[in-house]
């Protein structure tokens, strides 16, 4: 896979809650566009979820449901590689053997681990690491191992991710600086979204949507309760009759976004107008979003329907990922001395 002339493009996805429309604007659609120019490969980072979610029900549940999201959103199996985190046991290996190349100091400086610290000082604790666990701070150990066992040469990451795939370049090089001249890691590198939409995609109250937040809209909710979620986002008391400013408004930034331009150019026209209330943009934008997501819903709960192609899906892609696991998990057994 690293050999081949394309470049190769690594995306993962964390299965700790329901997809939503931030994600899909976000991290899901540029993701896929990748497809066009890179040989690309995209995971589950099932795995990674450990350090938070403790229910088995649940993490089997976000697992499928962040797959089946992927698949009803464009994914092709066939074109990419597409697969569980889980599947390959190389990937456990190799996060050992990097580990004791990566100094403490760089995991000390980690944007998580220092977040989490952070907050137990700002709480007055004096354990500073109280309710850290070891995967936490290890954390970035093992998703440098999930770039560096595919040889990705690009991984695209939010901004507030670079920090992940600099530390792979970082434990690469740490790597090649000893066993080198036997084997040597690719250093990736991390591509960044275009600034915009999808990093201002405002949530139900109005702040940027994130599950942090708790003010999503997932992507497959029932339609009564999306209109239940649209109707509560805020908007000011300007009377119905009264010109108002469409960009002040969360409600219009959303259907700018989904809905058609002639509509969404319609919609900006009477509201400056006056006569227009934010209750028929809130209707307006809950249409735009049953319409352009009625199809991919459908897809995705056949995909998530018991029995269903998606573990056969699954299987495939790690059969297909193995193929390049088991091939660098060797020659770095052989350039350490083990095996």
């Amino acid at each position: 896979m690293g050999s081949m002339a394309r470049k190769v493009s690594l995306t993962g996805i964390k299965p700790t809650g329901e997809p939503h429309l931030g994600n899909y604007i976000g991290a899901i659609l540029p993701a896929l566009q990748l497809a066009d120019n890179y040989e690309s490969l995209y995971f589950i980072a099932d795995y990674h979820a450990l350090t938070t979610i403790r229910d088995r029900d649940l993490l089997r549940h976000y697992t499928r449901s962040v797959a089946a999201t992927w698949l009803a959103a464009g994914l092709d199996p066939d074109r990419t590689t597409f697969y569980r985190q889980s599947d390959l046991p190389e990937v456990f290996e190799l996060s050992w053997v990097l580990s004791c190349l990566t100094g403490k100091g760089l995991m000390n400086r980690a944007h998580a681990y220092k977040a989490a610290r952070d907050r137990n000082r700002e709480a007055g604790k004096t354990d500073l690491d109280a309710g850290v666990n070891v995967g936490l701070f290890n954390y970035p150990v093992l998703m440098a191992v999930d770039i560096l066992i595919m040889e990705a040469d690009v991984v695209p990451v939010g901004r507030d991710q670079v920090q992940h795939v600099e530390y792979a370049a970082d434990i690469a090089g740490a790597f090649n600086a000893v066993y080198g001249d036997r084997f040597r890691f690719k250093v990736p590198t991390a591509v960044i979204p275009d600034e915009g939409s999808a990093h201002t995609l405002p949530g139900v109250d109005g702040r940027k949507m994130s599950k942090s937040y708790g003010n999503t809209i997932p992507l497959f909710v029932p339609d009564a309760n999306l209109r239940k979620l649209i109707r509560r986002i805020p908007t000011d008391s300007v009377p119905v009759e009264e010109p108002k400013d469409p960009d002040s408004a969360a409600v219009f930034t959303l259907l700018e976004r989904f809905g058609t331009p002639e509509s969404v150019a319609e919609t900006r026209q009477r509201l400056l107008a006056g006569g227009m209330g934010w209750g028929e943009v809130k209707a307006q934008l809950t249409d735009a979003l049953i319409a352009q997501f009625a199809p991919l819903r459908e897809r995705y709960e056949t995909l998530m329907a018991q029995g269903s192609e998606l573990d056969d899906l699954l299987a495939h892609g790690a059969d297909k990922a193995r193929k390049q696991t088991r091939l660098v998990l060797e020659r770095v057994r052989d350039a350490i001395g083990i095996g």
